[in-house]
């Protein structure tokens, strides 16, 4: 199970990047700031949100390697949930969203030190998020009842409604979305599949 999440995706890039950044910040090559480390987890879960309900869900483009892109970013996912090469993210787009987070929190912040370790924690966020998406769907029953709920309000988002649910590891901004509901008052989506079906021209 661990060794099949490391094979697949950015998954051991980036947990790799954690460890060296992590020895970094221990030997002292690298300052550290606690408070922005969970800043930039807690970013990571908002963008978490936005990003699966705005980009990935986002219509048809009318750009041929643009609509390849979406299909091989989300939409595929939707088509076989459990296919490992279409559930993780790949590395080419890994890298270059990371690569981002840095340059917008040094941007914002004006220091190298907050915008490392925002960073960090935006890194260690993706790769538990990753972990998370996994356990959902592959066939094992997670420990704690958080986890066995987290993994089932997931997977409404896949097997019952396209349109609500885009959390992935937690549902706190389905609230703020107004994208929560009572799974027994939706009805089963047509498309939830083939999401780029159901979604407004």
């Amino acid at each position: 199970m661990i060794a099949t999440f490391f094979r697949h995706g950015s998954n051991a890039v980036l947990c790799a990047a954690i460890v060296v950044m992590a020895a970094l910040f221990a030997e002292g090559a690298l300052a550290f700031s606690f408070f922005g480390a969970i800043a930039g987890a807690c970013l990571f879960f908002v963008s978490e949100y936005t990003t699966h309900r705005f980009l990935f869900h986002a219509s048809p483009s009318k750009t041929a390697w643009m609509l390849k892109l979406q299909h091989r970013l989300h939409y595929d996912h939707h088509v076989d949930p459990p296919k490992l090469d279409l559930l993780f993210l790949p590395l080419w787009f890994v890298i270059p969203t990371v690569a981002v987070y840095f340059l917008v929190y040094f941007v914002l912040t004006r220091n190298l030190v907050m915008a490392v370790s925002l960073s960090f924690g935006s890194i260690c966020a993706l790769a538990f998020y990753e972990w998370v998406h996994y356990v959902a769907h592959i066939p094992f029953t997670p420990l704690t009842p958080w986890g066995r709920y987290v993994k089932k309000y997931h997977l409404w988002h896949h097997f019952k409604n396209e349109h609500f649910w885009y959390g992935v590891t937690n549902p706190s901004m389905d609230y703020v979305g107004n994208t929560y509901r009572d799974v027994a008052s939706v009805e089963r989506s047509t498309t939830v599949r083939e999401i780029w079906l159901g979604m407004e021209p």
